[in-house]
């Protein structure tokens, strides 16, 4: 008999739940602030709950982890409020922010200072149940107060038995390693629903186009529902780049499938077109860094230059939803990708050597 086969078989349920658990490997968040603790907190739906100036002396509070039927509201199932209040910490100048809400029993929307972020699941008519996932939501520093108070306010619906915040880490977190664009691309873009290639020309005059941040859903940006075709479009005038070095465009995550034009060419895509065709709401892509090699000439420093991004979003969530946005070396983002690589290695190489 081998002796080592107990030991392999429990360390391959180790691994296995491992892969299961949210947070059982080191993950790309640290939090910065636990916001775990008492929540203002109100059943019903309006709203007006989400302005940072409301007056709630007459709201409930609530533990923040837990089930809201175990706290006076038993058999409640519907919409319900939850508010928390923070400050900004000068040591957060200069990180990558995110908003970490656990796990939400059904579905969520999250303003912070009025502003919508994110959301996960669907409300009524069109409900979708999102009662297992792990909540964390890019925080842009455009939308906080830097110097005083600032408001989270979570509306939730629950379809069924639990219901609310109910589990997991709750606080503001950095992102970890993450990569640091030598030109930045973020801000305001333009954008139009439909799809049209005229729309991919440096000559194209996209002066009726609606504006929108990049990144962030476009969910969160008056767009709320729609699934289809759109077009991103960002005049930009380069007038320092790293000198002698060649570029990678960096467009961060998309949901779901892009084509990418700089100056009407071609510079890369992620999904192909028979995906893009398929529409089946079932694509893995929205989690791909979006990491395109500038060629030789493409770009203009000094002058304008012109971005064009074709996106497909299949199923909920929809658009560049996440950094970093602009442009960086090939060198500097080799020497990230090798660091990313390296970190991920190690654990299985640790594996590999225990089951050998």
């Amino acid at each position: 008999m081998n002796s080592r086969l107990p030991f392999r078989t429990l360390l391959t349920a180790v691994i296995l739940t491992a892969a299961t658990a949210p947070e059982a490997f080191p993950q790309e968040l640290q939090l910065l602030s636990d916001l775990r603790g008492r929540w203002a907190f109100r059943i019903g739906d309006d709203p007006a709950w989400a302005d940072p100036d409301l007056n709630e002396r007459k709201w409930e509070s609530v533990q923040v982890p837990a089930r809201w039927e175990d706290q006076g509201f038993p058999g409640y199932d519907g919409y319900a409020w939850y508010r928390k209040h923070f400050t900004v910490k000068p040591e957060w100048k200069g990180k990558t922010l995110w908003l970490k809400l656990g796990v939400i029993d059904d579905a969520d929307e999250v303003y912070v200072n009025g502003t919508f972020i994110g959301f996960s699941g669907s409300f009524p008519p069109e409900y979708i149940s999102d009662y297992a996932a792990q909540r964390q939501y890019p925080l842009p520093r455009t939308v906080l107060n830097e110097k005083g108070d600032n408001v989270i306010a979570v509306r939730v619906y629950d379809n069924e038995l639990p219901g609310g915040i109910t589990g997991g880490t709750v606080g503001i977190a950095e992102q970890l390693d993450p990569l640091h664009p030598e030109v930045a691309l973020t801000g305001n873009w333009k954008i139009m629903t439909g799809d049209d290639f005229a729309w991919k020309e440096s000559a194209f005059d996209d002066t009726e186009w609606s504006p929108i941040q990049v990144p962030a859903f476009w969910e969160t940006q008056g767009m709320k529902g729609y699934n289809g075709f759109a077009w991103y479009r960002l005049r930009f005038r380069p007038e320092r780049v790293p000198a002698g070095k060649q570029l990678i465009l960096l467009l961060g995550k998309i949901d779901d499938f892009d084509e990418t034009f700089l100056n009407g060419a071609s510079i890369g895509r992620t999904g192909t077109p028979a995906q893009m065709r398929r529409r089946s709401g079932t694509s893995v892509e929205f989690r791909a860094l979006r990491a395109y090699e500038i060629p030789e000439g493409a770009l203009r420093v000094g002058e304008d230059n012109v971005l064009a991004v074709r996106v497909l979003d299949t199923f909920m969530h929809g658009g560049i939803y996440d950094g970093p946005i602009g442009l960086i070396s090939r060198d500097a983002y080799a020497e990230w990708s090798k660091r990313q690589r390296r970190e991920k290695r190690n654990f299985w190489d640790l594996i590999h050597e225990l089951l050998n």
